[in-house]
This record gives C-alpha cells, structure tokens and sequence, in this order.
C-alpha cells in the first residue's frame, strides 16, 4: 500500500532504517572508490586525461538517471529499483576487480553512476514519504549524518586494502551486495513506497519550488569548491600537502557529527530561518578564511564550514517533504540531483578560475560573496 508524506501519522522505521542504510553504505562505498579508481589508473600508466575520462562517464551515468527517473519509476515499484541497482553497483564494483579494460570500466563506471543516482533519488523520496512531518528534520540529520560519515571512512580503507590486485573493489562490492540482501528483508516489513513519477513533474518541480532547488544548488557549489578548490587555496598559501589533505577530513567528520543536531533544530524552529542561518554561517566562515593563520584555527572555521554548507542540504531535505508529497517526492529529489550536479561543477570551476585571475585569497572571497547573494535572495523571499 503506497502513502504519501502528507498521510503519515506514524513513521514507517523499516523503510527509514532501508534507506538510510543503504545511502549510508554506498556512501562508504563511493568514499572508497572515487580515490582508488583514479590511483589504480594512475598505477596502470593512464594519464591524468583518461582519467578524467572516466570520472566523466560516472557523471555522465547520475545525469542520465535523473532524467530517466521518471520513465524508471513508472514501471517498477521504487522499493524494487533501489534493490535492483544496489545490486547492479555491487556487480559494477566486481568488474572492476576482474578486469584490467579501459573501456570495459569505462562502462561499469557509467552504470555505476546512473544507479548509484537511482539509489539516491529514490531514497530521499523514500524517507519523505515514510516519515511524518513532526519527525522529518531528525530523520534527514541521520540521514545527512550517515552520508557525510560514509564518504569519510571510505578514503580510510585504502591504506589497509591498498590500491592494487582489486582486493578494495571486491570486498566493497561483497559488503554491498549484504547491504542489497538486508534492505530486501526490511523491506517485506514496510508500509510505505514513493509514489511513480514522471519526466514532466521534474520541470514541474523547478518551477513550483526555486528557493528549494537554490539551496541545493548554493549547497553543491559551497561543498565541492572546499573539498577541491580550498585545499589548492592552503597549498598556494604555504601550508603542507598534508595540510591540504587533513583539512577535508576534518570538514566531513564534524559535518557528519552536527547533522542530527541540525535535524532537532528542523522540527523545533521555522525551518527557513534554520537555513537562512545556515547558509549565512557557511557564507562568513569563507570570509573568515583568509584572515585567520593558525591551523588550528583555520581547521576549526573549515569545520564550521563543512556543516553549516551540508547543513542546507539537510534543510532543503526536510522542507522537500513538508511542502510536496506524492509523485513530486521523486521530481524534487531528481531536481535536487540536477542542481547539485552544476553547482558543484560551478564550484570547482568558477573558484579555481577566480583563484588563477585574483590570486588564492579570492578563492574564498569569491565563494564567500556568492553564498552572501543567496542568502539576501532566501531572506527577501522569506519575508515575502
């Protein structure tokens, strides 16, 4: 029996436990290949173009999926599709162990792209439409919380599993194909399932919530400019690599811990006045970087900048499912996917461009500015 968001009294824990459980461990297991996918090619002898390449093919597989959402979901159950493509990552992640082609991972990072988003999609349409409103801030924490701690302990097995011989891309997919196994026995104890969509209320969706898709969008270019561009920024600054490689660690793990504090504020405050404060905090703590010299400093305002950019995302989230329910679930978590996509593409490659034109320091400032943008657009809206 399918309910909507709006119909929840109770909130269906199987469901919520399925998909937090599964975001978290492919979570895990995209911390872990994103880097070992490129060290391996690297120790193979391809150079930085191919493997670039490659990394293209997986974008190029999440943006086929978020526009073939639509035609997925109206033909097979969503609770289906979700086993399905953990399934199919698992396998992907196989073949990455048993050959040693180019072109055969080209293709396995494809299918691993388009159905790692299907995953994604779907679950947070998932948990929306499995969770009454009164709890929906909470669970989102956990559910950011999962995420943010899945992508950095995953970097962490490397060192211990090494990046040749496969044994990495093995054991990950055998730990995802459990995880597929667990999420189909909690699921035969489920009450709920998102709704089917349609390719026509993904556009539907951009028009009817901007401020939402705006969120998600300042959120991407936020994240991915201080995990790509801000390490290049301390480097040019005369720190260590090491330095640099620390500070992300440092940005994921109190990102992760500060989530389900974010939640409790959800449900107990406006929810636009959570992330109105949010995005204002991740917009001055850009503009406190450059001023400050201590590491020790610079690592704590690096913290306070990697929770309070995802903590948008949180919010975004939460108000997804406390304004649309039904077939707009998965529309919203689709448009969520897009404008994630380019702005963290704008992200990496506005901020790294600015840096070369205007010196490091405008790296920062320039992120800076534009998160102080949004937030005027957000509070002018707000007070609309």
């Amino acid at each position: 029996m399918q309910s909507s968001s709006s119909t929840v009294v109770s909130p269906d824990w199987p469901a919520i436990v399925a998909v937090v459980l599964g975001a978290t461990a492919f979570s895990v297991a995209q911390g872990l290949t994103y880097p070992l996918v490129s060290l391996t090619l690297e120790s193979r002898g391809f150079s930085p173009s191919m493997i670039g390449v490659n990394a293209i093919a997986y974008a190029a597989g999440m943006g086929a999926s978020t526009l073939l959402i639509g035609s997925l979901t109206s033909r097979w159950r969503a609770d289906r599709l979700i086993i399905a493509s953990l399934v199919v990552c698992s396998m992907c992640l196989a073949t990455f162990a048993a050959s040693a082609s180019f072109t055969v991972w080209l293709v396995a990072r494809f299918l691993l792209g388009f159905f790692a988003s299907v995953i994604f999609m779907l679950g947070e349409a998932w948990l929306n439409a499995a969770c009454p409103d009164r709890l929906r801030g909470r669970v989102s924490g956990l559910y950011g919380a999962g995420i943010c701690a899945g992508f950095a302990a995953g970097p962490l097995a490397i060192p211990l599993l090494g990046s040749e011989g496969g044994l990495g891309f093995a054991l990950t997919a055998v730990y995802l194909a459990i995880v597929a196994f667990a999420t189909g026995m909690l699921m035969f104890s489920t009450k709920t399932v998102p709704e089917p969509s349609s390719n026509g209320d993904l556009f539907r969706f951009f028009k009817a919530a901007p401020l939402l898709v705006g969120m998600v969008f300042a959120f991407g270019f936020a994240d991915i400019a201080a995990i790509s561009a801000m390490p290049v920024y301390f480097v040019k600054m005369g720190y260590s690599q090491s330095f640099a490689a620390i500070s992300v660690t440092v940005l994921a793990l109190p990102t992760a811990i500060a989530q389900p504090f974010i939640g409790v504020l959800l449900d107990r405050l406006p929810r636009e006045r959570v992330a109105l404060a949010a995005v204002s905090v991740a917009a001055l703590s850009y503009f406190v970087l450059p001023l400050v010299r201590s590491e020790i400093a610079i690592l704590t305002v690096f913290a306070i900048m990697g929770a309070a950019a995802f903590s948008l995302y949180t919010c975004a989230l939460t108000m997804l499912g406390e304004r649309h329910s039904g077939s707009m679930l998965v529309a919203g978590s689709a448009a969520f996917a897009l404008a994630y996509s380019v702005g963290s593409g704008a992200g990496s490659g506005l901020t790294g461009a600015i840096m070369d034109a205007g010196g490091p320091q405008a790296g920062p400032i320039s992120v800076g500015l534009g998160l102080t943008a949004f937030t005027a657009a957000l509070f002018f809206a707000r007070r609309r």
